[in-house]
């Protein structure tokens, strides 16, 4: 019988919800199947089986509370049911533990004369692959941190892994000590597969020490929890902040950020008395900057021959991950939609007077202020007297959807190849609030460790092909979004002023893409000249905000 472990389900999610089991104890079950949903403070999430068999154990009753890397159902895979014994059943986690994920129960006693070797093998586990994305069914092994043999902490990264949008970090379920890497470097690992096997610390001792199996749970509990690693400034293990669903929705509800809340609970948790204490001080905290490690060289890309010296072979590399769903999507979208380009000339020689007045400002609060969250906030302000500019068309193009947020993606080259993460919600921000989101991004971005939220809800795009000194471009559209932008760069340009004289002027390039089954040339003309307006006179959107 094997226990399938809630997997990571996103960024800084440690428990979710039990919504519904679409299955109960004693049912067959298929590769794939879904199993379960559960409610994280982000979003309703489907778990599906590993593979075929039959499920013995709900281990968390619906409505109850599920934390991640800990036992959520048992079951028995296809072909093994008559030769494995069943094993009693698991605690259940509550919210109300302290402890990152429960302790199991020590194995039965075995032979003093058996081996070493082969108690290792009886109790080695094997760590599956979870679903790390929509649609994603296999990543690459980027980078292993860890070599066989070697002991590992309950949440310490583990394997850097490269899906098609982004670099996914995966952390250790428990502490123990490795015992295999089946996946090497390089090459691609399956979603529902095995990735790696250790053996766990509290088997490890138990089997050193038969003597100690009686040993009350409160008092493994005490051991587990002294072991494991707190990091500063009120977080939990190697950096994360603790915190439950609801407790994060409370926190994104009210615009804030963990990173400012001081946790009280066990090892730096955010409890929901932190929040309302943080609320009745009336503090305010700019946007949430997300902490990521530091950068390593690894490309993603693995060449699969190496050139002579005389470079006298062709040197052959396959395309995956964001580069191979960039191809995919940019086909797609130049095949099916009909592009209708539509070009401008937008003088931001005020814009950019503005902004150097403003920087020290932005600086002062740790921020880059770029010309980018002027174009996004200006975009937003448009956008709200020509909305069908960040509409959606359904499949069968019958319907239009008028989308309630304005969050405006921006095409960046990372390390991995083009990715468009996206600022939420452009409609409600300040500058200075989307400008820490673009830092944010475009730092995570660089870096190939953008969360796969930040992927997500694009609805228009900017593409700024000028910061690498291009003028014009034709560029694609992100479906399903309806437009794109490319912006070129400035140049200071001869113009003609209101007296005919001849000034020194800043100008820049805009070049826009629209999906032509709804958005028509008038419209977009429109549409920019309205976006152009706020650019050009960027006092005029101090009338706007809110």
């Amino acid at each position: 019988m094997s226990d399938f472990m809630l997997p990571d389900i996103g960024e800084g999610i440690v428990e979710c919800e039990i919504v519904e089991w679409r299955v109960d104890e004693g049912d067959v079950i298929e590769e794939d199947q879904p199993v379960v949903e559960v409610m994280t403070d982000k979003a309703l999430v489907e778990i599906t089986a590993p593979e075929a068999g039959r499920v013995t154990k709900l281990y968390v009753p619906k409505g109850e509370i599920a934390k991640v890397h800990a036992p959520l159902f048992a079951y028995e895979a296809e072909g093994s049911e008559q030769s494995v014994t069943p094993e009693p059943p698991r605690p259940v986690a509550r919210p109300e533990d302290e402890v990152a994920s429960p302790v199991e129960e020590a194995p039965s006693p075995r032979p003093e004369s058996a081996g070493s070797a082969t108690s290792a093998a009886d109790v080695s586990r094997d760590f599956i692959l979870p679903d790390i994305g929509e649609g994603i069914v296999e990543c690459e092994v980027v980078e292993w941190r860890v070599a066989e043999g070697e002991h590992i902490e309950e949440d310490q990264p583990l394997v850097d892994v490269m899906t098609d949008k982004a670099m996914v970090e995966i952390t250790a379920p428990e502490a123990g000590t490795v015992s295999q890497l089946y996946v090497p470097k390089g090459e691609i690992a399956k979603v529902h597969a095995p990735l790696f096997a250790y053996v766990p610390d509290q088997v490890e001792a138990t089997d050193a020490a038969p003597e100690k199996r009686t040993a009350p749970q409160a008092e493994a509990v005490s051991e587990a929890s002294a072991v494991s690693p707190v990091a500063s400034g009120g977080r939990g293990p190697y950096g994360r902040i603790p915190a439950s669903p609801a407790v994060r929705r409370l926190v994104r509800e009210h615009g804030l950020s963990l990173e400012a809340i001081s946790g009280s609970g066990k090892e730096g948790r955010v409890l929901k008395e932190d929040v309302l204490r943080y609320l009745e001080r009336g503090e305010t905290q700019p946007a949430a900057v997300a902490t990521q490690p530091a950068p390593r060289d690894a490309s993603p890309a693995r060449a699969t021959s190496t050139p002579t010296r005389d470079e006298s072979e062709v040197r052959v590399e396959p395309i995956r991950g964001v580069r191979a769903v960039m191809a995919r999507r940019m086909v797609e979208s130049a095949s099916t939609i009909p592009h209708f380009q539509y070009g401008e000339e937008i003088d931001v020689t005020e814009l950019l007077a503005l902004r150097e007045r403003l920087k020290p400002v932005a600086e002062a609060q740790q921020t880059r202020l770029t010309l980018m969250p002027f174009f996004m906030k200006a975009l937003a302000l448009a956008i709200r007297d020509y909305p069908i500019l960040n509409a959606r068309l359904n499949s069968e193009v019958t319907e239009i959807h008028y989308l309630p947020s304005v969050n405006i993606g921006m095409a960046v080259d990372s390390q991995s190849g083009l990715i468009v993460p996206n600022v939420k919600h452009v409609e409600r921000l300040t500058v200075l609030d989307v400008a820490r989101e673009v830092q944010r991004l475009t730092a995570d971005a660089r870096e190939g460790r953008v969360a796969q939220e930040d992927l997500k809800g694009g609805t228009i795009s900017i593409s700024n092909i000028g910061a690498f000194g291009g003028t014009y471009a034709s560029p694609i559209i992100n479906a399903p979004e309806l437009a794109i932008v490319a912006i070129g760069k400035s140049q200071w340009l001869p113009r003609f002023d209101d007296r005919g004289e001849v000034t020194r002027r800043a100008i820049m390039t805009a070049t826009w893409a629209g999906d032509h089954r709804v958005i028509d040339g008038g419209t977009i003309a429109r549409f920019c000249n309205a976006w152009k307006g706020y650019l050009e006179s960027p006092e005029t959107m101090l009338l706007h905000l809110g």
